[in-house]
């Protein structure tokens, strides 16, 4: 079987089973239980074909085992914080309650369920690129596959650093002033983990367009091919659920106005009362 069919027979299988169990369940975050899952069982089915198919499959073995071990990071942190015990996103129920039953409902079907899934496929997608363009490894892909691991533990401290935060908040009562983390990496960014996130998935597009690049094409559908769709959404999805993520946390942290305007959103830079001191100098 063409393993994008196989990929896109595990989707519907998983949109299935996430609409279904919401319904029963009246749990809204069964994709968040897959989010860490379904895209190492679908880089891992590229890579298969890729070895069975008799090419140089190096490059969807090495993009097999950074998304294995995104998959891990990812898995544990969610299951630490309660993940799997049926504990909803507290953002879907915040949300639920500005909509109507039959409104939000069409917004579970169609964007948690379909669009969240259909995401998760094309983050995935430039292992398709390397499965359909192989050629031996090259110092690019070290190149990005060292990037992808720097991001990776870059996700890991900035998840720590929450966790221990949270962890001493919830020793003290569950107050801890300011109410938010913004010591170490969330000193420089006010969610370094969402940075960290997004660029390993711009790390693995760039894997896959160094498949194309490798095997002829050039900048337009080689280093800039159709896989690039995955990154740039994922992107807009992180950009869209800050902002609401956000608009949470200034109405519940008086202080949270003035860490927004001091501190990149994503982005690690220097807080902007650091800047302004460094000129003043």
């Amino acid at each position: 079987m063409d393993p994008l069919t196989l990929v896109l027979l595990v989707f519907g299988v998983a949109c299935a089973f996430c609409w279904v169990m919401s319904l029963i369940t009246k749990d809204t975050s069964w994709v968040d239980r897959l989010w860490s899952i379904v895209p190492a069982v679908y880089v891992w089915i590229f890579a298969a074909a890729g070895i069975a198919s008799g090419e140089d499959a190096g490059r969807l073995l090495l993009m097999a085992i950074l998304v294995t071990a995104w998959a891990a990071r990812l898995t544990f942190n969610f299951a630490r914080r309660g993940g799997y015990t049926g504990m909803e996103d507290y953002r879907w129920a915040i949300l639920r309650g500005r909509m109507k039953p039959w409104q939000f409902q069409l917004f579970n079907l169609f964007f948690i369920v379909l669009y969240q899934n259909a995401l998760l496929v094309l983050i995935t997608l430039p292992a398709l690129v390397a499965f359909q363009n192989p050629a031996p490894l090259n110092g690019w892909d070290i190149a990005f596959g060292a990037l992808f691991l720097a991001f990776l533990v870059g996700e890991f401290l900035a998840d720590q650093q929450q966790w221990d935060f949270h962890q001493a908040k919830k020793r003290a009562g569950g107050r801890l002033e300011p109410g938010f983390v913004t010591s170490g990496l969330f000193r420089v960014s006010r969610h370094p983990n969402y940075f960290f996130e997004q660029a390993q998935w711009w790390a693995f597009y760039a894997l896959g367009a160094t498949a194309a690049v490798a095997a002829g094409h050039g900048f337009w559908g080689g280093a800039v091919n159709a896989s690039i769709v995955g990154a740039v959404l994922l992107t807009v999805l992180f950009i869209g659920s800050t902002i609401f993520t956000e608009s949470i946390s200034a109405s519940k942290y008086p202080a949270y106005a003035e860490y927004r305007r001091t501190t990149s959103m994503l982005i690690p830079w220097p807080p902007k009362r650091r800047r302004e001191r460094v000129r003043a100098a």
